[in-house]
Parts: structure tokens; C-alpha cells; sequence
């Protein structure tokens, strides 16, 4: 239901009131951005929707002189006057992109909105193109038609793309550790050029690997330097994360504190966005399924008879 900071009811009487009168006050009402209205019912309607469903209602009536409009505050049942506002935007949004990588069409058309606490699914069989997506995502390469929004703005106008760049944490299957740094080296350089600090180690912790923060990184396992990896991303602490393949090398463990680490960003109002062939569970999440770039080519055998 929309509660909005007043109540429009539309009175239908013969009040002897021209048309014209009837279009200047609802000239007046309606071009407004915040068309406010109480609906006296148990579902929620689209505002959008509202405003021409009021409108259509009036111009049916215009032939019986409607002409009476009363506007009156409404208090919610905390005793607050609340007022109507226009859907968020979706922090990301995919409108009609379509994506080529070696002349071969990775994605067509698509559209897609992600807002806050949102989680998109990237899944498909090797080469189906789940990097290149989201490396359009990262701004490194541009859709070969469509457009990729920001707030609102194209991400690859170039003032834009300096603040999203800023919102991005990229998580890649090239680790970028430093062998002969300690582990809590290789995440706390990372946090320092983000102008943080304190939240290496409580991050090392949660992924398991706070005993070995003062060892060498050469020391750690696969599994154990993809932890650290996880564990950078959550120490540098941006909104919007792009996750490719995260869960490879993880041991049954490692991809439970995943699935929590992303649980936890999203619950703070963060996006996450994975690439990945291998199951995590991600609550209420989209799934995007990539098509084969390289199909199998027909033999004789497929044009047999079955």
C-alpha cells in the first residue's frame, strides 16, 4: 500500500464547473512528481501505475463535470506524516546490452537492474564468456551495444567511470600475492591504498587464516591463498563486488565462509556479482546462464535416425 503525505479523493458531483476549470486543476495536481495517494486496500500498486489509472478515471468523467478535488494530510499510525517517493533506482543497471568477443555474441539484448543487497549469478560451461561479462561490468571493455548504468549514468562516459571504478572490488583467478610478504602483508597493502586500516586480520580471522598471519604466503596451499584473496576483498570494503570463480580451490569450509561472507555484504546493502561453474548458495539471487560460444559441430551420426 502507498502511503502518501496526502490523500487525493476525486468527488463526483454536478457542480457546475466548466471544463476548463477541470484542466487547470488537474494541470495543476498530476505533472507533480510526487502524486500523493492513499490506497485503501492490502496491495501494493506501482506508482506509475496510480497516476494513469486517476488519470484515465478522469478523463472518463470530464463529460460529467468532475470538478471537485480535496487534499488533506494523512497520519500514519505512528503519528508521522509520510510522504510518497518515486522508486529507487537500481544501483546497476543493463539496458539492452548485447557483448561480442572473437566475433562471436556473448550475450544479446539483455537487460537486467541490480539495487542495493542485490546478487546476479553468472553460470555457464567453460569459455561461455562469464570473465568477459564481467569485464564489462569492470569497465575494462565496452558492450558492442546497449549501455551499462551507474546510478543512472553510463559507465563509460569517463567522469563516470572514475567514481564507479571506485566502487568496484575485483576478485580474479590472478591472485596478485606476494610470495615473500607475510600474509597479513598481502592484505594490508591493499587496505592502506584504500586509506583503511584494522580490518586485515579480523578479515584473515574469519576466513581461517588468522594463526598464519605473520607466516610467508609461499607457505599457503591453493585453497589457503584463495582464503586470503576472499579475505582482501572483505578488508577493502567496496559496495559493489565482482567475483570470478571464487570458490575454486575452496575445500567444502572455505565455500560455506564464502557463501557467509557474501550473505553478510549484501545484509549491509553491498552487490555482489559471480562467475562461476561451481554451486554456492546465494539466497534469492538472479541467474544469468551464458550460452556455449563454441558449439559442438553436427557429424553424420547426429543426422541418423534415432
Amino acid at each position: 500500500m502507498l502511503v502518501g503525505s496526502w490523500t487525493i479523493e476525486i468527488l463526483f458531483f454536478f457542480f457546475g464547473c466548466n471544463k476548463t476549470c477541470f484542466c487547470g486543476v488537474m494541470t495543476f495536481f498530476f505533472p507533480s512528481c510526487f502524486v500523493d495517494i492513499v490506497c485503501y486496500s492490502t496491495f501494493w500498486f506501482d506508482y506509475h501505475v496510480l497516476k494513469l489509472f486517476l488519470f484515465s478515471v478522469c478523463i472518463l468523467f470530464m463529460e460529467y463535470d468532475l470538478v471537485f478535488i480535496i487534499c488533506y494530510p494523512v497520519v500514519s499510525l505512528e503519528g508521522h506524516s509520510m510522504s510518497l517517493r518515486r522508486p529507487p533506482l537500481p544501483r546497476l543497471l543493463l539496458n539492452n546490452v548485447s557483448c561480442m568477443r572473437n566475433a562471436q555474441q556473448i550475450l544479446r539484448h539483455t537487460n537486467i537492474s541490480i539495487h542495493d543487497g542485490g546478487a546476479l549469478v553468472l553460470t555457464g560451461a567453460n569459455g561461455s564468456g562469464k570473465s568477459t561479462f564481467l569485464r564489462m561490468l569492470a569497465g575494462f571493455s565496452k558492450p558492442s551495444a546497449g549501455e551499462i548504468l551507474w546510478n543512472g549514468h553510463d559507465i563509460t562516459e569517463s567522469g563516470v567511470f572514475h567514481q564507479y571504478k571506485l566502487q568496484l572490488n575485483w576478485l580474479s583467478l590472478k591472485e596478485a600475492i606476494k610470495s615473500n610478504f607475510t600474509v597479513l602483508d598481502n592484505v594490508q597493502w591493499f587496505e592502506v591504498l584504500e586509506s583503511k586500516q584494522g580490518k586485515s586480520l579480523p578479515a584473515l580471522e574469519f576466513m581461517g587464516l588468522g594463526r598464519l598471519a605473520n607466516e610467508k604466503a609461499r607457505m599457503l596451499s591453493m585453497g589457503q591463498r584463495k582464503r586470503l584473496q576472499l579475505a582482501r576483498v572483505m578488508a577493502m570494503d567496496r559496495p559493489i563486488w565482482l567475483l570470478d570463480e571464487p570458490s575454486v580451490a575452496l575445500d567444502d569450509e572455505g565455500v560455506k565462509l564464502l557463501e557467509q561472507m557474501i550473505a553478510d555484504h549484501r545484509s549491509q546493502g553491498g552487490i555482489v556479482i559471480v562467475a562461476t561453474h561451481l554451486p554456492i548458495d546465494i539466497q534469492d539471487a538472479m541467474i544469468l546462464r551464458l550460452p556455449p560460444r563454441f558449439p559442438r559441430r553436427i557429424t553424420l551420426v547426429d543426422m541418423l535416425p534415432h
